[in-house]
């Protein structure tokens, strides 16, 4: 039997309690930063990796509060961390995506996420993808 990969994200909350989003790019969709963690890699690592290669954003190990893991796909779980900035992001123009895949037709490297956002909790349904909405409305964030 296969190992579930896990992916490892974090959700950045601002002082009005609103979740840091990525547009993910070719799709209709927003989604937190998060990816596999790879081999050796811790869960914290790896989300610090991820949040890093997905927006740009670097903290320290200490500003990072563990929420723990969620059953997300049969193949997949979610660890999750976050991480409050207060009002230190009040524009995200910054922020930016270095991690690429190949694009459907060109081939060219393009980014994950191609914007950013804030979203409350009333506008996460709607902007996420289902399974992902009806994980991030169950946490406390």
């Amino acid at each position: 039997m296969k190992a579930v990969d896990v992916s490892c994200g974090t959700l950045v909350v601002d002082a009005g309690g609103r979740l840091l989003l990525g547009h993910v790019t070719h799709t209709p969709r927003w989604d937190i930063p998060k990816g596999l963690q790879d081999p050796g890699e811790t869960l914290l690592d790896a989300a610090m990796r991820e949040l890093f290669e997905e927006t740009g954003l670097a903290f320290p190990a200490a500003a990072f509060r563990e929420l723990g893991r969620f059953d997300y796909r049969r193949d997949k779980v979610l660890h999750l961390f976050r991480v409050d900035v207060g009002e230190t992001l009040p524009d995200l123009a910054h922020l930016a995506c270095a991690s690429m895949f190949p694009h459907h037709a060109t081939g060219r490297p393009t980014p994950e996420m191609d914007a950013f956002r804030w979203a409350t909790r009333d506008e996460v349904a709607a902007l996420c993808w289902p399974r992902m909405a009806a994980k991030l409305l169950a946490i406390g964030w």
